[in-house]
């Protein structure tokens, strides 16, 4: 059976899947020649990331795929629907990665409070008067509000973090049951916190001092935050959207940042990837990194190793 992991598969997935009698071809196909590329080559797998998109046109065009697996959380980038509704077997890595995007938005937030990312680019010039002037007013994570939009499995080990930290931790999600977070303190010690998360993001969107965002666009395709959101903000907010882009509406963060409203930004994904809007690259308040949440030694070891265990769980060995 062939398994195309076009967007690539860390060494021990791959290795788990040919010790199960698979072919891995991690040769990358082109998205304008995905099509014939997995009908010459006889595909019945077919792995992603968020590189390629596997759409209607894909699947109606290849009737030998049997599984389409994102290794990853979001899945916007497949028609799942559809494709399960053809019998294809559609899965993701939803475990896999939750703290290594975590740990992203926790160094994001740093970053934004102490200017990390400006003074990084502007050390070089020397100008040390001038520099400790424009960086000297940094603020502390202990004892700030961070509200997670989203309080899924990586929301929630945010909050393990954030907690960790110091941070009061509020919640916005459509599951409103309470959570217990558990905080490890070295190698012995647990603590365990109650979140429950609230339905609607206008009743606690004002107390934030941060807001990470862990959730796809609404289902309309528009964005989460907008120009009404940014309004019922408290001024000098500090955001991160380390989800998908188009969560935060890149027009109004702009108008948001240059009015003094929020006071910065990290974001790891854009609307327009991979060619992000230039104006959000070379922004002072806005700390970019090229969609990285996941991509650890350690998340991509599991995230190889899950999709292998989905697909032999499905097929068996050969």
């Amino acid at each position: 059976m062939k398994v195309l992991a076009n967007d690539g598969i860390s060494p021990a997935g791959a290795e788990k899947l040919r010790a199960a009698g698979y072919t891995v071809i991690t040769d990358k196909i082109e998205q304008d020649n995905l099509i014939e590329g997995i009908n010459e080559q006889n595909i019945e797998v077919v792995l992603v990331r968020s590189a390629t998109t596997v759409r209607k046109e894909v699947i109606d065009a290849c009737p030998g795929i049997k599984l389409i697996g994102r290794g990853g959380v979001g899945m916007d980038n497949i028609d799942v629907q559809y494709g399960r509704d053809k019998g294809i077997k559609v899965v993701n890595t939803p475990a896999s990665s939750s703290q290594s995007v975590a740990e992203l938005v926790m160094g994001h937030m740093f970053s934004i409070s102490r200017f990390l990312h400006d003074s990084y680019k502007n050390m070089e010039t020397g100008d040390f008067k001038t520099l400790k002037k424009n960086y000297g007013k940094g603020v502390e994570l202990k004892g700030k509000t961070l509200l997670i939009v989203g309080f899924g499995r990586i929301g929630q080990s945010l909050a393990s973090y954030a907690l960790g930290c110091g941070m009061n931790v509020l919640a916005v999600d459509m599951f409103t049951e309470s959570r217990e977070i558990t905080v490890k303190i070295g190698n012995d010690v647990e603590v365990s916190v109650d979140i429950t998360p609230v339905a609607d993001l206008s009743t606690v969107i004002g107390a934030a001092d941060y807001i990470s965002l862990h959730v796809p666009k609404q289902a309309d395709g528009s964005a989460v935050i907008g120009t009404k959101e940014f309004a019922l903000m408290k001024d000098g907010v500090r955001l991160v959207n380390a989800a998908r882009g188009g969560v935060i509406d890149e027009d109004a963060l702009l108008a948001a940042l240059d009015s003094g409203k929020v006071a910065a930004v990290a974001l790891d994904v854009f609307e327009n990837e991979p060619n992000p809007r230039k104006d959000l690259l070379s922004h002072p308040k806005i700390a970019c990194t090229p969609h990285i949440g996941a991509a650890t030694v350690e998340a991509q070891d599991r995230i190889g190793e899950e999709l292998a265990d989905l697909i032999i769980g499905e097929f068996g060995t050969f």
